[in-house]
């Protein structure tokens, strides 16, 4: 028996012994609810996998040369993907990814009869043990087929064992942003004139209608940098400011004897703080503006300001930072990042962003080593967080960018008297950061072999010698047992999506 079949079994097994169990008003309990969304997305597997297979004979029997002894066309359909999306209730675009899938993991036969490999074996294997699904794989394999183009095997072959690696486990998102960062690495060589050609395409137009202004612009990364992280410095102080004016309420309700009675009465024409909801959900300074809304108010206020140039901005961390290594910087090669995008940018254009100003340039060196501070304060600094930055991206568990996240204590401060050093700090959004200390799960961070932080130094110390958290580090997310009975870990940061890592 092939393994997708072995799989599938095991999986439909895992199926009927919970459901076996369930109550006789279907209610599941959390445990078994993990159970069964496990097994349903190992039977989703190993039915992609027996579909890609499938997929790819149904491609064969209906190859251009058969004509009309086409199996699609004696099916009474155009092509292989018709036949596929109509039995399978997807789309035509998806069947053909299938299509694809299955011929790039299907044995092959050369000339003389002999049989061969997989086009892409590394794919082929994680398929088959069901670690990936279709949808992962057609990703995978459409970059593999762009990337083979005029490059060495030895080197496509390489990057496909790494991706098929990293890809267990990882959502459809993930594994695009897993293959954006394997392109990163094969065209850096061609980084730069692709960024002068995106630069050429740029454009600002505006045009009047309905009363409304409507502007639509077009740019390249470098220069789109901060105007992008501006205005969400100003929607991030807005929510904060919304945040704010909840507490002064919830503290004018208590400060006036309670909370407001459930009738909704209160002593007629009592003043209302900001951000005071009456009964009816209505406010006298509500903020009800939606995160666009926001967007647009940002532009209206920083080019105003720009006119008038006498007005304070409200702009909560719009900080732009740019990341670069070391010898890369120095030799002009190679690429770096901007905090809160996915694309690279050249060197160059790094130096042109650090010559013209407004962007704080974080220069790595090989050994990745960032700096530490100790137990005398509370807070983490900024110099903390963007030495973090560097690490995990972003929130480490849900990859959101940079600016929505702060800096936690991996051993609470004051329960556990957990130091204010990078070696105890991770980066988390305020959704992850809840769910992980309310729900019992841990955290790990693995620095790689040889490097040692030595947390009994002195900050002074420490900031000339460069020790410290390792940037390569791998930060680890340990579920609790009522979530995953095995507490395996996952992996979280930058690590997720580094195929060098």
């Amino acid at each position: 028996m092939s393994a997708p079949l072995v799989n599938l079994h095991e999986a439909v097994s895992v199926l009927d012994a919970v459901w076996a169990d369930a109550d006789d008003d279907d209610r599941l309990a959390r445990a078994d609810l993990m159970a069964l969304n496990a097994a349903i997305g190992s039977a989703r597997r190993a039915l992609d996998a027996l579909q890609a297979r499938v997929a790819a004979g149904i491609a064969h029997e209906s190859r251009a040369e058969l004509g009309a002894e086409s199996l699609a066309k004696q099916a009474g359909f155009r092509t292989p993907a018709a036949l596929i999306a109509a039995t399978t209730g997807v789309s035509t675009g998806d069947a053909a990814r299938l299509v694809r899938v299955g011929e790039a993991v299907a044995p092959r036969v050369d000339l003389v009869g002999e049989r061969m490999p997989a086009k892409y074996p590394a794919v082929e294997a994680a398929l088959s043990a069901g670690e990936v699904g279709a949808a992962g794989a057609a990703v995978i394999v459409e970059f593999l087929d762009r990337a083979r183009i005029g490059r060495d095997r030895d080197v496509v072959a390489d990057v496909e064992a790494r991706l098929a690696e990293r890809a267990v486990g990882l959502s459809l998102d993930d594994v695009r942003r897993l293959v954006k960062r394997a392109e990163i690495l094969l065209e850096q060589d061609k980084l730069e004139a692709r960024e002068e050609e995106r630069r050429a395409s740029r454009s600002l137009t505006f045009f009047e209608r309905d009363g409304m202004l409507h502007l639509s612009l077009v740019t390249d990364v470098e220069s789109g940098t901060p105007i992008r992280t501006a205005i969400d410095g100003y929607v991030t102080a807005q929510f904060q400011a919304r945040k704010d004016a909840e507490a002064a309420a919830v503290a004018a309700r208590r400060a006036d004897g309670g909370d407001t009675e459930a009738d909704g009465s209160r002593a007629a024409g009592a003043a209302h703080p900001v951000g005071f909801t009456n009964a009816d959900g209505s406010g006298v300074d509500e903020d009800r503006r939606t995160v666009a809304m926001m967007r647009a108010d940002a532009l209206t206020l920083f080019c105003g300001h720009v006119i008038g140039c006498d007005t304070s901005v409200p702009v909560a961390g719009a900080t732009v930072i740019v990341r670069v290594n070391l010898d890369d910087l120095e030799s002009g090669t190679g690429h770096g990042t901007i905090d809160g995008t996915d694309q690279p940018v050249s060197v160059a254009a790094i130096r042109r962003m650090a010559a013209a100003g407004g962007v704080i340039p974080c220069v790595l060196g090989s050994d990745g080593e960032i700096l530490d501070l100790g137990r005398e304060r509370r807070l983490f600094t900024k110099a903390q967080k963007l030495a973090l930055i560097e690490r995990d991206g972003g929130c480490a568990r849900c990859g959101l960018p940079p600016h929505m996240t702060k800096v936690h204590h991996i051993n609470w401060w004051k329960r556990d008297t957990g130091p204010t050093d990078l070696s105890n700090g991770v980066l988390l959004c305020e959704s992850c950061h809840h769910r992980i200390h309310d729900n019992g799960w841990n955290i790990r961070i693995d620095n790689p072999p040889g490097n040692h932080t030595r947390t009994s130094d002195t900050t002074d110390t420490r900031r000339r010698q460069g020790t410290g958290v390792n940037v390569h580090a791998k930060v680890w997310f340990i579920p609790p047992a009522h979530i995953d009975p095995t507490r395996t870990p996952q992996l979280g940061g930058r690590a997720r999506y580094d195929i060098a890592a």
